[in-house]
């Protein structure tokens, strides 16, 4: 299966979680145009952005090129979680097979952004666990890495109860290096 070619969907009776879509922008405003999520976003080696949006026009030319990065470069995939009970897209997830000359090489990196009200520990938790599994595979790569910086004590205790482990190596970036890097292996 070539995830670039056509993007599965996970589901279950919480979250579906699909290809983000241009109609995501409004709901996704609460996410991207939230100063408190903001801390939590990963933006390491993004070239300076940090993915906070200033309006729905921000929001929805960031789908445009998250799109486009799927689509034409096949760069990354940016899934968007649907919330069965919150009715609405609380967040999205990036994750992309990593190739570089460092410990994170041929590592699924994930990136997930959520709502500043779902930053709490059993919520990301379901998250991680449904997607883990399914991303080793999709993304042919033995390894998982996302950042949780220490004071985003939530989202660690999630991890932890996900199976993922704090890793003492770090991301190696263009200019410079990046720490607090949570991995979780394939068959853990």
């Amino acid at each position: 299966m070539n995830i670039y070619e056509t993007c599965p969907v996970l589901e279950n009776e919480r979250f579906i979680i699909r290809l983000i879509e241009a109609g995501d922008a409004e709901d996704l405003t609460h996410v991207y145009c939230d100063k408190s999520s903001l801390p939590f976003f990963n933006s390491d080696n993004c070239h300076g952005s940090n993915f906070y949006c200033q309006n729905l026009e921000d929001v929805q030319n960031t789908i445009k090129y998250w799109l486009l990065e799927y689509h034409e470069y096949k760069g990354f995939v940016r899934f968007s979680i649907v919330d069965r009970q919150k009715e609405a897209v609380t967040g999205t997830i990036e994750i992309f097979n990593r190739k570089a000359e460092d410990f994170y090489n041929n590592c699924g990196l994930l990136r997930l952004d959520v709502r500043s009200d779902c930053e709490q520990s059993e919520y990301l938790e379901a998250v991680f666990s449904l997607v883990t599994a399914p991303f080793y595979e999709w993304f042919d790569c033995p390894m998982i890495a996302t950042k949780a910086p220490v004071y985003a004590v939530e989202r660690i205790e999630a991890l932890k109860k996900a199976g993922f482990s704090l890793s003492e190596e770090p991301l190696i970036g263009e200019h410079r290096r990046y720490y607090d890097y949570w991995i979780k292996y394939a068959g853990q």
